[in-house]
């Protein structure tokens, strides 16, 4: 099963919110990861992510975070 990433690093909220809900939206099922650069972003994206229904992982990359989405 392919994964498909969704880079949202150095985009402000609500875009990185915007562009992981639509990849969920698009995929309906399986596995998402979300790159994004700020707590903040990370944080509503995770948000968003379970009020879909989504399970969400979190990882921190250097200065980044990565969050592993599944459904």
């Amino acid at each position: 099963m392919d994964i498909k990433v969704v880079d949202c690093r150095g985009y402000s909220c609500p875009e990185p919110v915007i562009m992981a809900r639509n990849a969920m939206m698009a995929a309906g099922k399986g596995e998402i990861q979300v790159q994004v650069s700020t707590a903040v972003a990370r944080d509503n994206v995770t948000r968003a992510a379970r009020g879909l229904g989504w399970a969400v992982s979190t990882e921190e990359t250097g200065e980044d975070f990565v969050l592993n989405l599944t459904r």
